[in-house]
Order: structure tokens, then C-alpha cells, then sequence
């Protein structure tokens, strides 16, 4: 039974909340839909309440606000929230936001309840996930990315290694130093990949204008003051371009690297760790928005105009799906997006927000945005595609042997990105790697086309209401068959973990982004 919706949300963080709070001000009932087992999304992750921390604040930055929006949701009447609700499909209609096909259940549970929404308003908060650059070694236990490791802290309070690393690009790197110190890991450094010319030119350019956001200079100066405190040593222009060891990792070797990212010979230091945590920054969670047919940019962001406005009618996006900013512009972007979705002008207050936060996160993107020159880190033998164990050796002798110009016809000669992540970890590693050897790619972006956004059961596809011939099932279920089948799952599972937004990889654990900025 489909249901009609005055404003349909999907995404329950920052950018979610604040979008449900503002169309709600206006008097529209809000559906609001999320794929946790409580709101917050990845921002504002904490433990349950059966076993909540005594001082969850020490560990999120807005905490008060954030319990005041999740209270103001679940208390109004007019707002239904649906926790534990996955968003497998949309269905794309002329002229209107599209059908959106919901199951509702633990995401590996059974018997979960499909519902089917036809929304006047979408509006798209779906974040974004980690993207983490390969290096020899990266599949040993004991590589997590930056995202998992503070997930397990701030989620379970669990440290994920005595002598732990750090590195990456980027400032998320710092809050997740003070969530591992925080449960007794000893950080034995960070690494920021970006050296001091490429930093200078991101932040140092019109320094007077970071002045409207200076509340993120006291952020930093707490993580700053984890640092000295713990006499964690910082270092920029360097990366670790491998990870060694008998079972786990034992050790990564680090090396400075010139300002295309390629690694200076010479440099190399061995570490020894038992643990070391890696973040190359963030992609947009983009399927369902792709899925609806919305415009994306060169970034891979969805396009929006002042009204965050989708190039579909009626759909909307806010947060890192319009390109990664942290979350005080996810919060005026939500704000802005829930506002003109309930058909009225958004508050001055969050217009002049979102302005000054933009500006911010374009200094983020020049300051920490990845070098052309990092495959220099890979030899043919590193795993690239996790799931299927496809080599950036294998990548290289399809480009070349096939000289084949189209994504989809290198993926399912390689295999690459047709396990159950779907491309998801290394979906824009496999496109570098195609592009820049061969004739080059004609279709980059592919990856983001995920029809299936999630792993859904033959019976519960069966359970749901007749599907439009549009729809096009047949074909996408041969490209999602580890999702949507139970052949050969046993084996991708003993090498595979789903975390709590769905997203999956190898023997390094993954997770999401936590205070990104």
C-alpha cells in the first residue's frame, strides 16, 4: 500500500533533523526516515539507552542540541519517525518526486516490513561515507578507517589497539585522535598527507574570512590540546604507503611524499603498531539521489540551487550530499531544505550560515583534496576491490589488454566493485585507476548507480507491492547479484562486516564519519 506524505526525509542526522524541525515549524507533516536504531546518524553516534554513558557529552560536540532536536522530534505528533528503516529503491515519475521503497527491521534481520511512500517533497540527507586510498597491506586485520575506530569508541567504547597511527588527510583526523585517547589507546602519531604549501594555500588564503566561523578554531583547539597533553607527535607531507605483518598488522612504513602525493625515495620509516587508522576524507552518499535522477557535479555532489533544490521536481538534498562541510552547514542546509520543502522562504539566519560554511568547506577541498600522484603507493599485487579480490595489477592489464573505454564492461571483466559493497569502498579508486591507465573512461561516476541501494532478500522484493515496469529490476539484479541473492554469500561473508549504515568492506573495518570538522 503506498502512503502519501506532505514531506518525506530520509537521513536521520544533522542535516535530516534540522530539515524534519524546519518544515514542521510550518506546520506540514513530516515523515522522517532512518536507517539507525536512534536519530544522530554518524555525527551524533552514541551508545543505546539500555546502557548510555555517564558523560556521553565528553565525546560530541553540540550534544545538548542535539538531545533537544531528538527530543522535539519524537514528542510531536505531526512527525513519524521511523528508526531501522532502509530505503532499498526509488522509482523515478515525470513531474514528481519519486516512489520510495522502505523495509523496516534490523538490517540483517528477517521479517522486516516493507512500506512504500509517495512523497509532495523528498528530501535527501543521506550523508556521506569515508573513502579510504589503498597501500599494500591495507586488507591485514588491524587496519581500520578513522570513521570505524571512533565509531567503536564513541559507539561501544572500545579501542581498536594499544599502539595506534593515525593517518590520512584531512581534519577529521584529530577528532578521532581524542576519541581513541579517550578509551586508553596510546596514538603514537598522525599523519596528514597534505604537506605545508598545499595546507598554507586551503586555510591561508584571506584568513580574515575565516573569522565568521570561529567557532570551529575552538573545536580545534581542544583536539590540539589532546595532542600536546599526550605529546602526540603531528606530521604533514607524509602518508603510510604500507602495513606489514603476520596475521594483523605489526607495522606500517611511512614516507614523505612530494606535492602530487607521490612518495619521496629515501623517506621511509618503519612504525611499529598493532593498529593504525586511515581517512583520505569523504565521498556523498549519492545512490538514492543518482537513483531519483538528480544532477550531479564533477565532485560527484548533487547539484542544488538557493532553495537546495534538486534537478528533480520536488526533491531536495542538505548535508554532505551537496559536497562534504561538516555539520554546521549539514544543520543550515537542512534547515533551509525543510523550510522551502513546506513551501515557505528560509530563515535569514540559516541563509548567512550556510554562506559563510560553504566558504569553509572549500578551504577543507583545496586544503586536504588528494594528489594525482598517490598509485604510486600501489604495487600490481595490492588489493584494490576487497570483496571480489580484484589486484590493481588486474586493474591495469584489463585497461590495457582491452583498451575498453566503459566502466561497466572493465567492472565485469575484473569484477571490480560487484561484491556485496557494490562498489562502495573502492568504487572511485577502481575509476582512478581505469582512467589514468589505457585510453581512459568515458563514464566516470558509474559506481554511484547502485539501483538496489541496499542488500534486500528475494522474498522480501517478493512481499512488496508490484514493481513498475520502469523499474528495470531484472537487469539491475544481475549487476547486485551478491546483494540480492544467497549464492556464494557464505564466502563473502567470512570476509566481509556490514556496519550500522550499511556500507561494507574486507578485513579493514570501515565506518563512517564522526565530527569531520
Amino acid at each position: 500500500m503506498t502512503e502519501s506524505v506532505p514531506v518525506l526525509v530520509v537521513g536521520g542526522g544533522p542535516a535530516g533533523m534540522a530539515a524534519a524541525l524546519a518544515a514542521r515549524r510550518h506546520g506540514v507533516r513530516v515523515v522522517l526516515v532512518e536507517a539507525g536504531d536512534d536519530l544522530g546518524g554518524q555525527y551524533w553516534r552514541h551508545l543505546p539507552a539500555e546502557r548510555a554513558g555517564a558523560r556521553e557529552e565528553l565525546l560530541h560536540h553540540g550534544w545538548q542540541r542535539f538531545l533537544r532536536m531528538r527530543a522535539a522530534l519524537l514528542a510531536d505528533d505531526g512527525c513519524e519517525v521511523v528508526l531501522n528503516g532502509h530505503v532499498w529503491s526509488v522509482d523515478r515519475r515525470d513531474g514528481a518526486p519519486p516512489l520510495v521503497h522502505v523495509v523496516v527491521g534490523p538490517p540483517d534481520g528477517s521479517g522486516r516490513t516493507p512500506r512504500t511512500f509517495d512523497p509532495a517533497a523528498l528530501i535527501l540527507a543521506t550523508g556521506a561515507q569515508e573513502r579510504t586510498l589503498p597501500f599494500p597491506g591495507w586488507d591485514l586485520p588491524g587496519v581500520f578507517t578513522a570513521g570505524a575506530a571512533q565509531a567503536l569508541a564513541k559507539g561501544e567504547r572500545v579501542a581498536v589497539g594499544r599502539r595506534v597511527l593515525v593517518a590520512g588527510a584531512g581534519p577529521f583526523l584529530l577528532p578521532v585522535v581524542s576519541s581513541l585517547v579517550r578509551t586508553g589507546a596510546k596514538v603514537v602519531g598522525v599523519v596528514e598527507a597534505a604537506g605545508p604549501r598545499q595546507l598554507a594555500r586551503g586555510w591561508g588564503a584571506r584568513p580574515w574570512r575565516l573569522l565568521s566561523a570561529s567557532a570551529k578554531a575552538a573545536e580545534l583547539g581542544g583536539y590540539v590540546r589532546d595532542l600536546a597533553a599526550k605529546r602526540i607527535p603531528y606530521r604533514t607531507g607524509a602518508a603510510v604507503v604500507a602495513a606489514h605483518g603476520t596475521g594483523r598488522v605489526e607495522a606500517v612504513t611511512v614516507a614523505g611524499l612530494g606535492p602530487d602525493w607521490a612518495p619521496r625515495p629515501g623517506s621511509e620509516r618503519r612504525i611499529e603498531v598493532d593498529a593504525v587508522c586511515v581517512s583520505h576524507g569523504f565521498v556523498p552518499r549519492t545512490e538514492l539521489a543518482v537513483a531519483a535522477g538528480c544532477a550531479t557535479g564533477p565532485d560527484g555532489a548533487v547539484t542544488v540551487d538557493d532553495g537546495q533544490r534538486t534537478s528533480v521536481p520536488g526533491v531536495f538534498t542538505a548535508g554532505e550530499l551537496t559536497g562534504v562541510g561538516g555539520v554546521d552547514l549539514a544543520l543550515a542546509e537542512g534547515e533551509i531544505a525543510g523550510a522551502v520543502a513546506a513551501g515557505h522562504d528560509a530563515a535569514s539566519s540559516a541563509l548567512r550560515s550556510r554562506r559563510v560554511f560553504r566558504e569553509f568547506a572549500g578551504r577543507l577541498a583545496a586544503a586536504h583534496r588528494i594528489g594525482s600522484g598517490w598509485p604510486a603507493w600501489l604495487n600490481d599485487g595490492t588489493t584494490v576491490c576487497r570483496c571480489e579480490d580484484v589486484t590493481a595489477g588486474d586493474l591495469r592489464r584489463a585497461a590495457r589488454l582491452t583498451e575498453a573505454r566503459g566502466l561497466r564492461s572493465l567492472k565485469l571483466t575484473t569484477r571490480a566493485g560487484l561484491g556485496i559493497c557494490q562498489g562502495r569502498t573502492c568504487g572511485r579508486t577502481v575509476e582512478e585507476l581505469l582512467a589514468a591507465t589505457g585510453p581512459g573512461l568515458l563514464d566516470t561516476g558509474r559506481t554511484a548507480q547502485r539501483p538496489i541501494a541496499i542488500p534486500i532478500r528475494l522474498a522480501e522484493l517478493a512481499a512488496t507491492a508490484a514493481v513498475p515496469a520502469t523499474a528495470a529490476v531484472p537487469a539491475t539484479a544481475a549487476v547486485a547479484e551478491p546483494a540480492t541473492t544467497a549464492a556464494g554469500g557464505a564466502d563473502r561473508e567470512s570476509r566481509t562486516q556490514t556496519d550500522r549504515d550499511g556500507s561494507v568492506a574486507g578485513n579493514v573495518r570501515t565506518g563512517p564519519q564522526e565530527d569531520r570538522s
